[in-house]
């Protein structure tokens, strides 16, 4: 009842996703926000990662989030009481994901947070059952769309310009013909039921893995399950590429150069892209992140692409009647209005007057902020799904044929996209950067500077593009 009495700007859940960001990131913005407590590493007991100045800053951060994710359920029309009741558990969840993940072993392997926090939310879903009391508190969406909306801040555009004509010919050409092509292949040779999953999957493989798939689930209005199984297998093959791509590409002796700009435009997730380049010099490590934040871009424009495509030929020829123009705005995600102003913003707002420093220092918050919102999300997906509905959704395989076409055709074109930019075919060629390659050894660089380059988005990595300024 309480959402006919007011605005459709305040009780609508992707719009609270765009105040909330937008709030998160004015503190980081104006020093409100200082820092954002993390869990410590830790090798044989997990209260080595913690200490009392780390637990009071974990006490304060829940508090924050609770009081800011129950005025927006409450304004929404949900109750604040079970909200606030089941919150606190979820976070906890949370800290337990982030906590298993920072297990220096386990950090090293490449699963970060995200792939824990959904494990543990499954494995809690499919044996003891989800508390009904917890239940009101999993709003996976509303957490995943306010990370998103902070994503927007770190899409700079002056990344753009870094490569030019050429990152852009990568990021850009191979993305919409890998994601048509799965689409065709998963509706048409697999003849798979649902086309939201194929699109979901496809958006996954093309784009930018999880990021992306939950804006195309938002777009279709996928189930929770669909969204769950295309996470997982990004996950998972973004932790397999990032670890022999490199070592294939430095095996075949092929151009570090047009390495990196293949490794920027195929592994999903942006921080498994700095890991992977790292290993083939400081020079790629940085082609193969610009690359893939030029990609990450698409991910607004294929939101509402998606959403214009279901409403106009999808859904007409599932249903008589005629859609009108105006369901494509109410399909077309909000949050991604928020992404795409927080961008810009940043871009051509803050980076000019408060230079590149300052604002590194506020993405290396707002990213923080993200990254506890995203496991939030991951836990309650968890926590909503079931193997059984899982394997309904993954019958004969398809889900996971459609994945490994998607990807195989994702690499042979960007490797020919790759050599075509980068190898000076099409453009003039980068020049070869006559630093020494330092980095033989990113994983214990990276343990040895405390950088956790296993993470799903680079701003998870601080100092990224001054890492082999530095011998390990």
């Amino acid at each position: 009842m309480i959402q006919r009495r007011i605005h459709p700007l305040f009780f609508h859940e992707d719009w609270w996703a765009v105040w909330l960001g937008g709030l998160l990131i004015a503190a980081a913005t104006t020093g409100l926000v200082s820092e954002v407590p993390g869990i410590g590493q830790w090798t044989t007991s997990p209260g080595e990662a913690f200490g009392l100045e780390r637990v009071g800053g974990l006490v304060a951060l829940g508090g924050i989030l609770l009081i800011l994710t129950t005025v927006a359920v409450r304004t929404m029309g949900g109750t604040a009481t079970y909200q606030m009741a089941g919150f606190v558990p979820l976070f906890i969840l949370a800290v337990t994901a982030y906590t298993v993940a920072q297990q220096v072993t386990i950090r090293t392997s490449g699963f970060g947070y995200p792939f824990w926090a959904l494990v543990l939310g499954l494995l809690i879903a499919n044996t003891v059952g989800t508390p009904r009391w917890i239940k009101s508190a999993m709003r996976s969406e509303l957490y995943v769309k306010t990370g998103l909306v902070l994503l927007g801040a770190e899409i700079l555009f002056g990344n753009v310009l870094t490569l030019g004509i050429p990152g852009i010919f990568v990021a850009w050409v191979v993305t919409p013909t890998v994601m048509i092509c799965m689409y065709q292949f998963g509706t048409r040779w697999l003849r798979m039921k649902s086309r939201s999953l194929v699109m979901v999957i496809a958006a996954a493989t093309s784009v930018c893995g999880i990021s992306a798939a939950i804006a195309a689930a938002a777009a279709v209005r996928a189930r929770k399950e669909e969204l769950t199984l295309a996470v997982g297998m990004s996950i998972i093959f973004t932790v397999l590429m990032m670890v022999f791509m490199p070592l294939g590409i430095r095996a075949s002796g092929m151009d570090p150069i047009v390495g990196a700009a293949w490794i920027g435009g195929t592994i999903d997730a942006t921080g498994a892209v700095v890991a992977a380049g790292a290993l083939l010099g400081e020079q790629a490590e940085q082609i193969a992140a610009i690359v893939k934040m030029i990609q990450n871009i698409l991910i607004g424009l294929v939101a509402f692409l998606i959403a214009v495509y279901w409403v106009t030929t999808v859904e007409t020829t599932q249903s008589d009647e005629r859609p009108k123009a105006s369901e494509i705005w109410h399909r077309f995600p909000k949050f991604i209005i928020g992404f795409i102003t927080a961008s810009l913003v940043f871009s051509f707002v803050l980076v000019p007057t408060l230079g590149t420093g300052r604002v590194e220092d506020v993405l290396s918050r707002t990213s923080d902020l993200r990254g506890w919102l995203f496991c939030l999300a991951f836990v309650s997906i968890g926590l909503s799904a079931s193997f059984r509905e899982l394997g309904k959704h993954a019958s004969r395989g398809h889900p996971f044929q459609l994945y490994l076409a998607g990807q195989t055709l994702n690499l042979v074109l960007t490797l020919l996209a790759a050599y075509l930019a980068f190898g000076g075919v099409l453009f003039k060629r980068v020049p070869t950067s006559p630093t020494e390659n330092r980095t033989n050894n990113v994983i214990r660089h990276n343990l040895y500077h405390d950088h956790n380059a296993t993470a799903l988005f680079y701003t998870e990595v601080p100092g990224w593009s001054q890492w082999t300024d530095k011998k390990p």
